[in-house]
């Protein structure tokens, strides 16, 4: 009787200490969000309230849109009606590479494409006072053999593949999609563009060779716009596919596989038809901007990325790099001051009048245009129209700086910023040189960080311790002269 009852208990024990364990697992993803004063501060009141003006709540989903040549990173927010909506703005302190999806690693590229943001991506001890990875490679990727890791979005405002931030908007950003998980959200959607998916833009880049992935891309683009919801991604015969769903009548669950064919799918008639429309009007208006003589861009040989202009107007000698405005009249983000705190390893693009001369792409010859186009419009005896279909648009990377750059950005002092209104400075100037890319993982080796069961309390702080590509995917032009100039880095 004795040894029974002793049998009982002890598997009691271990049923109790087996769904402890469990429950710890299933906390513990949320509680290392917010392991850290840096990753636990609240968001800005600022913030809030103009949630709180555009209908949202707290902790509903969010959305991140991405574009290199405006260097602007956008947070959308789901409000009561259940659409997206834009929250905020920020600009981006420093982005590295070209136009162009990242292809191999040791490019300098910062990723184009759709990738999924879980809470297992956030990083509260970053190297970089915050970051998240950007998820690169994605299936899509994979599939062409592009290789590359530990791509993030992060603070420090210096890159070698990656989108910096300066710490002060890093935090807020972490602190927004923090909320979101702790509200349920299980991924946010990073959208990341070479640009605003415009006519205007697509005219000046026509040449481009990476314009058949960016049409593809456009797409999805296009699917956000006319919907503001997340559209739904799929990978199929090395491409995007977007808000599939199967045919009616199919009793099989859609499957798909980056590298096999696409199975039998359709895309619902409200969505379908709206981003037709869309596109019958983007390619209208194509071809209109180049029978008028829109020029075509240049190719930028010898100018790594660039720099939103607030960020380079605060640095001696600044420059934006790639980063200028595309079209005339665009809005630019407006800034009284620089958003955040710029330290000295700030590695701005290089001067242009410095840089190897720019290259003007060939003429566009019949044998070398896309041959997939924007969308599948509608016959239409619209001049524009044709003559949009007549040129083929109808129907871990190392992110700090070395120490060289350092120094000589160092020895430059650049001027310090004052943060914006709504933020703090969250801590002094780096003085510390900043490790490579490569150990991202964690900023603190001296113990593990601090696991909390439930989620903890916000409370605002100061860190003390603080492939064989396809024609209609992959791009065809060399990346410059990146590879000679950092073929050190991975």
């Amino acid at each position: 009787m004795i040894h029974r009852t002793t049998g009982r208990a002890i598997m009691t024990l271990a049923a109790l200490l087996a769904g402890a364990a469990l429950l710890a697992g299933c906390n513990g993803e949320d509680a290392s969000l917010a392991s850290n004063a840096k990753a636990n501060q609240p968001v800005p009141p600022k913030l809030v309230a103009a949630m709180t003006e555009k209908d949202m709540d707290l902790q509903s989903p969010i959305l991140i849109r991405l574009f290199k040549q405006e260097a602007e990173l956008e947070v959308w927010k789901q409000n009561r009606s259940g659409k997206f909506a834009l929250l905020k703005t920020y600009p981006i302190c420093r982005w590295s590479g070209d136009l162009g999806p990242k292809v191999r690693e040791g490019d300098r590229q910062a990723p184009e494409g759709f990738y999924s943001i879980t809470p297992a991506q956030m990083n509260p001890r970053s190297a970089y006072y915050l970051s998240f990875n950007t998820g690169y490679p994605n299936a899509f990727d994979k599939s062409l053999g592009r290789t590359g890791s530990e791509l993030m979005v992060h603070g420090d405002c210096s890159s070698r593949g990656c989108y910096a931030m300066t710490d002060e908007q890093i935090a807020e950003i972490y602190a927004v999609g923090r909320e979101s998980f702790f509200g349920g959200q299980r991924a946010f959607q990073f959208q990341a563009y070479p640009f605003h998916m415009t006519p205007a833009n697509l005219a000046k880049h026509r040449n481009n060779p990476n314009m058949p992935f960016w049409k593809m891309i456009k797409e999805g683009n296009d699917h956000f716009e006319v919907t503001h919801q997340e559209p739904k991604v799929e990978f199929c015969e090395h491409k995007y596919v977007f808000d599939p769903v199967a045919p009616s009548g199919s009793t099989k669950p859609l499957q798909f596989n980056a590298s096999a064919q696409c199975p039998a799918y359709v895309i619902p008639d409200d969505i379908a038809s709206a981003v037709r429309e869309k596109q019958e009007r983007d390619n209208t208006e194509l071809a209109r901007l180049i029978s008028k003589g829109t020029p075509v861009a240049r190719l930028n040989t010898g100018i790594d990325g660039g720099m939103n202009r607030v960020f380079a107007a605060k640095i001696p000698e600044g420059q934006t790099g790639l980063s200028d405005p595309a079209e005339p009249g665009l809005k630019l983000t407006a800034y009284s001051t620089a958003p955040g705190t710029i330290p000295p390893t700030v590695n701005p693009p290089r001067d242009p009048a410095a840089a190897t001369a720019a290259i003007p792409y060939e003429p566009e010859a019949e044998a070398t245009r896309p041959s997939s186009s924007l969308l599948a419009p509608s016959p239409s005896s619209n001049i524009f129209s044709n003559l949009a279909r007549k040129i083929g648009f109808g129907t871990a990377d190392t992110t700090a700086t070395t120490a060289t750059a350092t120094k000589q950005t160092a020895s430059a002092k650049p001027k310090t910023a004052a943060p914006a209104a709504h933020t703090a400075p969250l801590r002094p100037a780096l003085a510390e040189k900043r490790p490579a890319h490569g150990t991202e993982k964690t900023a603190d080796k001296s113990g593990k960080p601090k696991q909390v069961a439930t989620r903890p309390p916000l409370k605002p702080a100061i860190d003390a311790d603080a492939a064989t590509p396809t024609p209609s995917a992959a791009p065809v032009a060399s990346r410059n002269s990146f590879d000679s100039r950092f073929s050190a880095f991975r």
